[in-house]
Order: structure tokens, then sequence, then C-alpha cells
């Protein structure tokens, strides 16, 4: 018969690891502590491991994950939801992390996918301070919405100052990502790439430069795919169902649709696409997606190529 390399599946929390060996069925828990990770890298050497599997789970899995690649292994950083659905389709409607680390282990060994790639020291400290700049961010719209409706005024000036305070540590953030962008040839030259786009800022380069390296290095499907602006059939017989968008990466979408409002009303090409989806009697929503997407593939072409961004707008020189 023939022997398969076993795969491993980890489901992470704050302080625990709970692996799943596939197909053997065993499991153990360690600590997620570089102690605990690099009594994981021995116990999987010694199994002769082919590949490990772990979800995303709020940056805690960052260190672990990193720690297996340059311990040789491939590490692969897979989506909730499919793993959720793959469990779901397996019959395992039992949710405990156990179980959640033998699901991932099967998907693993089930659903072929590409290992993870460790975005680099100065790439994984921009995308810290992104993230940091996005929870203040989301504070801030959260503070607004309380200060205007706050009925005492002691909470509208407690509002007031907080909201200060935020726009404060997002300007220091934004200087500090630009300081790191700057300090680093490649990040440098990709954002000024990025940046010659009539619509894309410096939030926007920041997130795609922190978010998605594979900008530039894959193809407009997959790219596109990736970003999750790729409306998908849902047909059944006879009925014809409306496309939609689906999966993703939430936060490159959420940063990308504001550009993209943005670049339909003073990018000439993108403005032209809005408007004449706009003409063909498409919705509003349907336009923005389409804007999305054709600006994401721009981005992908100019960083591919490593050229600045020209307008297919502009007329053509005399002869």
């Amino acid at each position: 018969m023939a022997q398969f390399a076993p795969c491993v599946g980890i489901d992470v929390s704050k302080a625990r690891l709970d692996v799943a060996i596939f197909p053997d069925g065993t499991g153990f828990a360690v600590d997620n502590t570089p102690a605990g990770w690099a009594e994981l890298g021995r116990r999987c050497a010694d199994l002769a491991v082919a590949t490990i599997g772990l979800e995303a789970s709020g940056g805690y899995e960052q260190g672990v994950a990193r720690a297996l690649q340059e311990q040789g292994f491939t590490v692969r950083l897979l989506n909730a939801l499919r793993v959720r659905r793959f469990a779901e389709a397996l019959g395992k409607l039992a949710k405990n992390d156990s179980i959640d680390a033998d699901v991932i282990a099967r998907f693993v060994a089930t659903v072929p996918g590409r290992p993870f790639e460790r975005p680099g020291p100065a790439r994984d400290t921009l995308r810290a301070v992104l993230t940091a700049r996005q929870q203040r961010s989301d504070q801030l719209v959260l503070v607004g919405n309380q200060a205007q409706g706050a009925p005492e005024p002691l909470l509208a000036r407690l509002a007031k100052r907080q909201i200060a305070s935020l726009r404060a540590d997002i300007r220091l953030l934004e200087a500090r990502m630009a300081e790191i962008v700057q300090a680093n040839p490649d990040l440098a030259r990709r954002y000024r790439l990025l940046c010659s786009v009539p619509g894309v800022g410096p939030v926007l380069a920041f997130t795609l430069l922190a978010e998605l390296p594979e900008l530039g290095a894959i193809d407009r499907h997959k790219i596109a795919a990736l970003v999750g602006v790729v409306p998908y059939d849902f047909d059944s017989g006879t009925m014809k169902g409306k496309r939609a968008i689906w999966g993703g990466r939430a936060a490159v979408r959420r940063v990308l649709s504001m550009a993209a409002l943005v670049a339909s009303r003073h990018n000439p090409d993108l403005k032209a696409l809005r408007e004449r989806l706009a003409a063909a009697g498409k919705p509003p929503k349907v336009a923005l997606v389409a804007v999305m997407r054709k600006l994401i593939t721009i981005l992908n072409a100019m960083l591919r190529d490593g050229r600045e961004w020209k307008s297919a707008q502009a007329p053509s020189p005399a002869a």
C-alpha cells in the first residue's frame, strides 16, 4: 500500500497550540511560545511531516508560522471559512480545539494550496503599524457616532478629546509607515509606482504593500480573486441568479473600495468605465466592483512591468 507523509493541523489560541496528525489520528498540545514552537518542530521532524496548516488567528499564528518555516517545514495559512465549510462537508458539526486541529490536518492533506510566504521584517513591521492605524480609524468612527448623539455635555467633551487623540495617533502611525517604506528600496519603488495612479493614496498603497505581497507576481484573474472582486455565478438549471463577489482579503477590499470611489471621479480611465456601466443601466454597486477590479488589475500590471501609470485616455502623440 502507498505510504503518505503525514500532514499536521494546528488550532491556534493565544496561549496554546492544539496539534493533530493526519492520517495517524494522534495529537498533542504545546505552549504558543518559542519553547513550544521548538518542541513542535522537533516532534514534526520525527514524524517526517509533509505540510503544516493553521488558520489566521488575530496574529497569534504569526510567531509559530515563522518558526516552523525557519525549521524548513512547508506551512499553509488557511481561510477559516473554507476550513469550516470543509468540516461541514465531512459531517463534523461539533467544534472544539482538538476537533478543529484534526479538520485542519485533513483539509491540508486533501485540498491543494500555496505555502505561506514570509513577508520579511520590513513588510512585517509595516503590517503591524497598518493594523494599529486601522484599529484607531475604526475607533474614530465609533467615537464620532457616539459624540453626535451624546445627551450630556461632559460626554461630548470627552468624545472630542478622544477624537483629537485618535487623529493624532493616526497621523503618527502614517508617518511611521512612510518611514518604513522609504527605508526599504523595494517597498519604496513599489510605493512610488502605486501612487502614480490617480485615486491611489498613501493608505491604499501601504495596505497593498503590507497585505497583498502577491501584487505584480500573479496574473490578473488570480489577483482579482485574491482580493475578492470576482463575481461568481449563481445558476442552477434554468435559474439564473445574480452574480456576487465572495471571499478574498477583506482588509484590502475595504480600502480598495474607498480608493475606487475616488478614482471613478478623478482617474480618466476608471471614470470612463463607471460612466459606461452607468449608461448601460448597471447598479452603482456593480459599477463600483467593476472599478475595483479594473484598478487592482492595473496596479498588478504596473508592478509586474515596473512602470508608472499612463492613461489610456491620453491622446496619442502626433505622427
